[in-house]
Protein backbone atom coordinates (compact mmCIF):
# COMPACT_ATOMS: atom_id res chain seq x y z
CA UNK A 1 0.00 0.00 0.00
CA UNK A 2 1.39 3.41 -1.11
CA UNK A 3 0.47 6.55 0.93
CA UNK A 4 1.61 8.94 -1.77
CA UNK A 5 0.35 12.30 -0.53
CA UNK A 6 2.08 11.10 3.18
CA UNK A 7 5.32 10.64 0.85
CA UNK A 8 4.50 14.49 -0.39
CA UNK A 9 4.03 15.77 3.35
CA UNK A 10 7.12 14.86 4.48
CA UNK A 11 8.94 16.27 0.99
CA UNK A 12 7.27 19.78 1.62
CA UNK A 13 8.25 19.70 5.15
CA UNK A 14 11.75 19.20 4.23
CA UNK A 15 12.39 21.69 2.26
CA UNK A 16 11.02 24.20 4.43
CA UNK A 17 12.91 23.40 7.13
CA UNK A 18 15.81 23.65 4.79
CA UNK A 19 15.01 26.90 3.75
CA UNK A 20 14.41 27.93 7.69
CA UNK A 21 17.91 26.60 8.42
CA UNK A 22 19.18 28.51 5.01
CA UNK A 23 17.16 32.04 5.72
CA UNK A 24 19.63 32.78 8.71
CA UNK A 25 22.53 33.14 6.48
CA UNK A 26 20.16 36.45 4.95
CA UNK A 27 21.95 39.55 4.87
CA UNK A 28 18.14 41.37 5.55
CA UNK A 29 14.54 39.66 6.06
CA UNK A 30 16.56 37.30 8.87
CA UNK A 31 13.62 38.13 11.75
CA UNK A 32 10.81 37.84 9.55
CA UNK A 33 11.64 35.36 7.27
CA UNK A 34 12.55 32.72 10.76
CA UNK A 35 9.75 33.97 12.64
CA UNK A 36 7.31 32.95 10.03
CA UNK A 37 8.99 29.36 9.14
CA UNK A 38 9.65 28.58 13.33
CA UNK A 39 5.66 28.52 13.13
CA UNK A 40 5.49 25.54 11.04
CA UNK A 41 8.08 23.37 13.01
CA UNK A 42 5.58 21.44 13.93
CA UNK A 43 5.93 19.46 10.86
CA UNK A 44 8.48 17.61 12.77
CA UNK A 45 6.55 16.06 14.71
CA UNK A 46 4.67 14.97 11.51
CA UNK A 47 7.76 13.17 10.69
CA UNK A 48 7.69 11.24 13.49
CA UNK A 49 3.79 10.71 13.39
CA UNK A 50 4.28 9.35 9.64
CA UNK A 51 7.10 7.34 10.67
CA UNK A 52 4.87 5.38 13.73
CA UNK A 53 1.90 5.16 11.15
CA UNK A 54 4.25 3.39 8.72
CA UNK A 55 5.92 1.42 11.07
CA UNK A 56 3.03 0.14 12.41
CA UNK A 57 1.08 -0.51 9.16
CA UNK A 58 4.32 -3.08 7.44
CA UNK A 59 5.88 -4.33 10.87
CA UNK A 60 3.56 -4.87 13.38
CA UNK A 61 2.63 -8.20 12.62
CA UNK A 62 6.82 -9.14 11.80
CA UNK A 63 7.82 -8.17 15.13
CA UNK A 64 6.87 -11.40 16.44
CA UNK A 65 10.45 -12.09 18.52
CA UNK A 66 13.53 -11.83 18.55
CA UNK A 67 15.17 -12.88 15.44
CA UNK A 68 12.26 -11.01 13.67
CA UNK A 69 13.24 -7.43 15.89
CA UNK A 70 16.36 -8.12 15.30
CA UNK A 71 16.08 -8.30 11.09
CA UNK A 72 13.62 -4.94 11.43
CA UNK A 73 16.46 -2.93 13.23
CA UNK A 74 18.87 -4.40 10.58
CA UNK A 75 16.48 -2.73 8.03
CA UNK A 76 16.23 0.27 9.75
CA UNK A 77 19.83 0.75 10.41
CA UNK A 78 20.23 0.05 6.53
CA UNK A 79 17.70 2.72 5.52
CA UNK A 80 18.83 5.21 7.98
CA UNK A 81 22.24 5.18 9.30
CA UNK A 82 24.67 5.39 5.85
CA UNK A 83 23.84 8.84 5.54
CA UNK A 84 24.12 9.91 8.79
CA UNK A 85 27.42 8.13 9.20
CA UNK A 86 29.05 9.75 6.42
CA UNK A 87 27.65 13.32 7.16
CA UNK A 88 29.00 13.00 10.40
CA UNK A 89 31.85 11.80 9.84
CA UNK A 90 32.18 14.88 6.76
CA UNK A 91 31.40 17.83 9.86
CA UNK A 92 33.90 15.64 12.58
CA UNK A 93 36.61 16.15 9.69
CA UNK A 94 35.51 20.02 9.10
CA UNK A 95 35.84 20.09 13.04
CA UNK A 96 39.32 18.60 12.38
CA UNK A 97 40.14 20.80 9.86
CA UNK A 98 38.93 23.71 12.08
CA UNK A 99 41.48 22.43 14.93
CA UNK A 100 44.21 22.30 13.17
CA UNK A 101 43.53 26.17 11.40
CA UNK A 102 43.51 27.05 15.18
CA UNK A 103 39.72 28.85 14.07
CA UNK A 104 38.33 30.83 16.81
CA UNK A 105 35.17 30.79 16.01
CA UNK A 106 34.66 27.40 15.03
CA UNK A 107 32.57 24.70 17.85
CA UNK A 108 35.43 22.24 16.98
CA UNK A 109 35.95 20.98 20.45
CA UNK A 110 31.97 20.78 21.15
CA UNK A 111 31.98 18.97 17.86
CA UNK A 112 34.25 16.67 18.16
CA UNK A 113 33.14 15.82 21.93
CA UNK A 114 30.15 14.80 20.65
CA UNK A 115 31.15 12.56 17.88
CA UNK A 116 31.25 9.38 19.55
CA UNK A 117 27.16 10.30 20.72
CA UNK A 118 26.73 10.39 17.23
CA UNK A 119 28.31 7.41 15.30
CA UNK A 120 26.20 5.48 18.65
CA UNK A 121 23.05 7.44 17.71
CA UNK A 122 22.73 8.55 21.42
CA UNK A 123 22.13 12.19 20.88
CA UNK A 124 18.91 12.72 20.96
CA UNK A 125 18.61 10.99 24.41
CA UNK A 126 21.16 14.14 26.26
CA UNK A 127 24.15 12.71 26.33
CA UNK A 128 25.03 15.84 24.51
CA UNK A 129 25.18 19.43 25.28
CA UNK A 130 23.33 20.52 22.75
CA UNK A 131 23.47 20.39 18.76
CA UNK A 132 26.61 19.43 17.17
CA UNK A 133 28.07 18.25 14.01
CA UNK A 134 25.45 17.15 11.52
CA UNK A 135 22.61 19.21 13.51
CA UNK A 136 19.15 17.34 12.07
CA UNK A 137 20.69 14.44 12.47
CA UNK A 138 19.33 14.30 16.39
CA UNK A 139 15.80 12.94 14.74
CA UNK A 140 17.50 9.69 13.60
CA UNK A 141 18.55 9.25 17.10
CA UNK A 142 14.86 9.48 17.83
CA UNK A 143 13.49 7.51 15.04
CA UNK A 144 15.67 4.88 16.76
CA UNK A 145 14.67 5.35 20.23
CA UNK A 146 11.42 4.85 18.77
CA UNK A 147 12.01 1.96 16.77
CA UNK A 148 14.16 0.03 20.22
CA UNK A 149 10.79 0.34 21.84
CA UNK A 150 8.48 -0.62 18.96
CA UNK A 151 8.36 -4.14 20.46
CA UNK A 152 6.53 -2.21 23.34
CA UNK A 153 3.62 -0.79 21.01
CA UNK A 154 3.35 -4.16 19.88
CA UNK A 155 2.60 -5.95 23.43
CA UNK A 156 0.40 -3.01 24.48
CA UNK A 157 -1.82 -3.29 21.12
CA UNK A 158 -1.99 -7.20 21.50
CA UNK A 159 -3.17 -7.32 24.84
CA UNK A 160 -4.69 -3.47 25.90
CA UNK A 161 -5.83 -2.47 21.81
CA UNK A 162 -6.20 0.69 20.80
CA UNK A 163 -7.30 2.00 23.92
CA UNK A 164 -4.53 0.33 25.59
CA UNK A 165 -2.55 2.49 23.57
CA UNK A 166 -4.21 5.51 23.94
CA UNK A 167 -3.92 5.70 27.84
CA UNK A 168 0.05 4.47 26.85
CA UNK A 169 0.11 8.14 24.82
CA UNK A 170 -1.66 10.06 27.90
CA UNK A 171 1.05 8.42 30.65
CA UNK A 172 4.17 9.53 27.99
CA UNK A 173 2.63 12.86 27.71
CA UNK A 174 1.76 13.04 31.10
CA UNK A 175 5.59 12.18 31.96
CA UNK A 176 7.05 14.87 29.48
CA UNK A 177 4.91 17.26 30.99
CA UNK A 178 5.94 16.76 34.34
CA UNK A 179 10.00 16.64 33.01
CA UNK A 180 9.25 20.10 31.14
CA UNK A 181 7.84 21.79 34.69
CA UNK A 182 10.88 20.74 36.15
CA UNK A 183 13.00 21.74 33.61
CA UNK A 184 14.29 18.98 32.24
CA UNK A 185 14.43 20.22 28.86
CA UNK A 186 16.77 22.82 27.55
CA UNK A 187 14.46 24.09 25.05
CA UNK A 188 11.85 24.58 28.15
CA UNK A 189 9.69 22.35 26.89
CA UNK A 190 9.51 18.97 25.05
CA UNK A 191 7.34 19.72 22.37
CA UNK A 192 10.18 21.78 21.09
CA UNK A 193 12.96 19.29 22.21
CA UNK A 194 15.64 18.53 19.87
CA UNK A 195 19.07 17.39 21.56
CA UNK A 196 16.67 15.62 23.79
CA UNK A 197 14.58 15.10 21.12
CA UNK A 198 14.02 11.14 21.35
CA UNK A 199 11.40 11.85 24.18
CA UNK A 200 9.40 14.18 22.13
CA UNK A 201 9.83 11.87 19.14
CA UNK A 202 8.41 8.52 20.77
CA UNK A 203 5.16 10.01 22.02
CA UNK A 204 4.85 11.24 18.22
CA UNK A 205 5.50 8.01 16.71
CA UNK A 206 2.83 6.22 19.23
CA UNK A 207 0.42 8.57 17.83
CA UNK A 208 1.29 8.06 14.44
CA UNK A 209 0.83 4.07 15.70
CA UNK A 210 -2.78 4.60 16.73
CA UNK A 211 -3.71 6.28 13.95
CA UNK A 212 -2.86 3.76 11.94
CA UNK A 213 -4.54 0.80 14.07
CA UNK A 214 -7.37 3.17 13.48
CA UNK A 215 -7.18 3.34 9.86
CA UNK A 216 -6.42 -0.58 10.06
CA UNK A 217 -10.04 -0.92 11.90
CA UNK A 218 -11.95 1.47 9.82
CA UNK A 219 -13.28 3.21 13.01
CA UNK A 220 -15.76 5.40 10.29
CA UNK A 221 -15.40 5.60 6.97
CA UNK A 222 -13.54 8.36 4.58
CA UNK A 223 -13.82 7.82 1.14
CA UNK A 224 -12.67 11.07 0.08
CA UNK A 225 -9.94 13.10 -0.16
CA UNK A 226 -11.66 16.45 0.38
CA UNK A 227 -11.65 16.14 4.02
CA UNK A 228 -8.46 15.27 4.70
CA UNK A 229 -7.33 18.58 2.46
CA UNK A 230 -9.36 20.33 4.66
CA UNK A 231 -7.94 19.55 7.91
CA UNK A 232 -4.29 19.70 6.50
CA UNK A 233 -4.73 23.66 5.38
CA UNK A 234 -6.49 24.12 8.82
CA UNK A 235 -3.23 23.13 10.74
CA UNK A 236 -0.85 24.78 8.36
CA UNK A 237 -3.17 28.30 9.10
CA UNK A 238 -3.06 26.90 12.64
CA UNK A 239 0.71 27.12 12.62
CA UNK A 240 1.01 30.09 10.85
CA UNK A 241 -1.49 31.96 13.39
CA UNK A 242 0.84 30.66 16.49
CA UNK A 243 -1.91 28.33 17.73
CA UNK A 244 -0.37 26.50 20.55
CA UNK A 245 0.58 23.08 20.29
CA UNK A 246 -2.01 21.29 22.29
CA UNK A 247 -4.12 22.88 19.34
CA UNK A 248 -2.20 22.34 16.66
CA UNK A 249 -0.81 18.37 17.47
CA UNK A 250 -4.87 17.15 17.95
CA UNK A 251 -5.65 18.89 13.78
CA UNK A 252 -2.57 17.32 12.49
CA UNK A 253 -3.45 13.86 14.00
CA UNK A 254 -7.14 15.06 12.50
CA UNK A 255 -5.55 15.53 9.08
CA UNK A 256 -3.02 11.98 9.36
CA UNK A 257 -5.96 10.08 9.96
CA UNK A 258 -8.38 11.45 7.32
CA UNK A 259 -5.81 11.76 4.72
CA UNK A 260 -4.81 7.77 5.33
CA UNK A 261 -8.79 6.53 5.50
CA UNK A 262 -9.56 8.29 2.21
CA UNK A 263 -6.26 7.19 0.42
CA UNK A 264 -6.80 3.20 1.76
CA UNK A 265 -10.07 3.49 1.01
CA UNK A 266 -9.19 4.52 -2.68
CA UNK A 267 -5.50 3.82 -3.63
CA UNK A 268 -6.16 4.41 -6.78
CA UNK A 269 -7.25 8.08 -6.55
CA UNK A 270 -3.53 9.27 -5.98
CA UNK A 271 -2.07 7.83 -8.97
CA UNK A 272 -1.75 10.99 -10.09
CA UNK A 273 0.78 11.72 -8.13
CA UNK A 274 3.11 8.86 -8.72
CA UNK A 275 5.20 10.91 -10.82
CA UNK A 276 6.48 12.93 -8.39
CA UNK A 277 7.45 9.69 -6.46
CA UNK A 278 11.04 9.86 -7.28
CA UNK A 279 11.34 13.25 -5.98
CA UNK A 280 8.96 13.02 -2.91
CA UNK A 281 10.99 9.82 -1.84
CA UNK A 282 14.03 11.82 -1.01
CA UNK A 283 12.84 13.89 1.66
CA UNK A 284 14.57 12.22 4.13
CA UNK A 285 17.86 12.75 1.98
CA UNK A 286 17.64 16.43 1.48
CA UNK A 287 17.20 16.70 5.46
CA UNK A 288 20.33 15.02 6.02
CA UNK A 289 21.83 16.69 3.32
CA UNK A 290 21.28 19.93 3.43
CA UNK A 291 23.56 20.94 6.18
CA UNK A 292 26.53 19.93 3.94
CA UNK A 293 25.19 22.30 0.87
CA UNK A 294 24.83 25.53 4.05
CA UNK A 295 28.31 24.79 4.37
CA UNK A 296 29.42 24.54 0.63
CA UNK A 297 27.37 27.59 -0.52
CA UNK A 298 26.32 29.66 2.50
CA UNK A 299 29.39 29.38 4.41
CA UNK A 300 32.33 29.56 2.17
CA UNK A 301 30.48 30.98 -0.98
CA UNK A 302 28.46 33.08 0.25
CA UNK A 303 29.53 34.54 3.38
CA UNK A 304 33.55 34.41 2.60
CA UNK A 305 32.64 35.38 -0.72
CA UNK A 306 30.03 37.00 -2.60
CA UNK A 307 27.94 38.38 0.17
CA UNK A 308 30.83 41.60 0.02
CA UNK A 309 30.70 41.47 -3.60
CA UNK A 310 26.96 42.42 -4.15
CA UNK A 311 27.03 40.86 -7.36
CA UNK A 312 23.90 38.49 -6.67
CA UNK A 313 20.71 38.99 -3.99
CA UNK A 314 20.79 36.21 -1.67
CA UNK A 315 17.10 35.10 -2.01
CA UNK A 316 17.86 34.19 -5.75
CA UNK A 317 20.93 33.06 -4.73
CA UNK A 318 19.96 30.95 -2.00
CA UNK A 319 18.06 28.39 -4.69
CA UNK A 320 21.27 27.02 -5.40
CA UNK A 321 21.83 25.00 -3.08
CA UNK A 322 18.58 24.14 -2.46
CA UNK A 323 18.65 22.62 -5.55
CA UNK A 324 21.91 21.23 -5.13
CA UNK A 325 20.60 19.50 -1.98
CA UNK A 326 17.78 17.77 -4.46
CA UNK A 327 19.65 17.15 -6.86
CA UNK A 328 22.38 15.16 -4.08
CA UNK A 329 19.64 13.24 -2.43
CA UNK A 330 18.68 12.13 -5.64
CA UNK A 331 22.14 10.69 -6.25
CA UNK A 332 22.04 9.03 -2.81
CA UNK A 333 18.59 7.33 -3.33
CA UNK A 334 20.01 6.18 -6.98
CA UNK A 335 23.63 4.46 -5.85
CA UNK A 336 24.42 5.30 -2.69
CA UNK A 337 21.73 4.21 -0.64
CA UNK A 338 21.06 1.16 -2.45
CA UNK A 339 24.53 0.16 -2.35
CA UNK A 340 24.76 -0.06 1.45
CA UNK A 341 21.65 -1.20 1.49
CA UNK A 342 23.01 -4.26 -0.48
CA UNK A 343 26.02 -4.35 1.93
CA UNK A 344 23.71 -4.56 5.16
CA UNK A 345 20.85 -6.65 3.77
CA UNK A 346 22.04 -9.50 1.53
CA UNK A 347 19.36 -10.17 -1.13
CA UNK A 348 17.64 -13.45 -0.84
CA UNK A 349 16.69 -15.03 -3.74
CA UNK A 350 13.37 -13.98 -5.53
CA UNK A 351 13.08 -11.26 -2.53
CA UNK A 352 13.26 -7.34 -3.82
CA UNK A 353 16.09 -5.38 -3.91
CA UNK A 354 16.99 -3.82 -0.39
CA UNK A 355 17.48 -0.41 -2.17
CA UNK A 356 13.92 0.19 -3.63
CA UNK A 357 12.28 -1.96 -0.47
CA UNK A 358 13.69 0.47 1.88
CA UNK A 359 13.36 3.97 0.22
CA UNK A 360 9.37 4.01 0.72
CA UNK A 361 9.49 3.73 4.32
Amino acid sequence: MHFRIFDCWRFVAAMLIMAYHFVFWAPYGVETGTALLYRLLPLLDMFFMISGFFITIRYRERVGDLAAYGRFMRARAARLLPLHIVITLFFAAVALAAFAEGAPNYPWRHDLEALPFHLLILHALGFTDGLALNYPSWSISAEFFAYALFPLIVVVVRFGGLRGLCVAIAVWIGCLEVASLRGWFPSGHWTTADSMGAYRALADFMIGAAVAIAVERRLFEVKSHWPGLAATFLVLAAMLAGWHYALVMPLMVVALALTALAETAAPESTEILQPLMPLTRVAFGIYLIHPIMEFFFLEIVWHHGLEQTGLIDFYLFWTLPMIATVVVALLSARYFEPLCAHVLLPRKPGAPKPGRRLASV
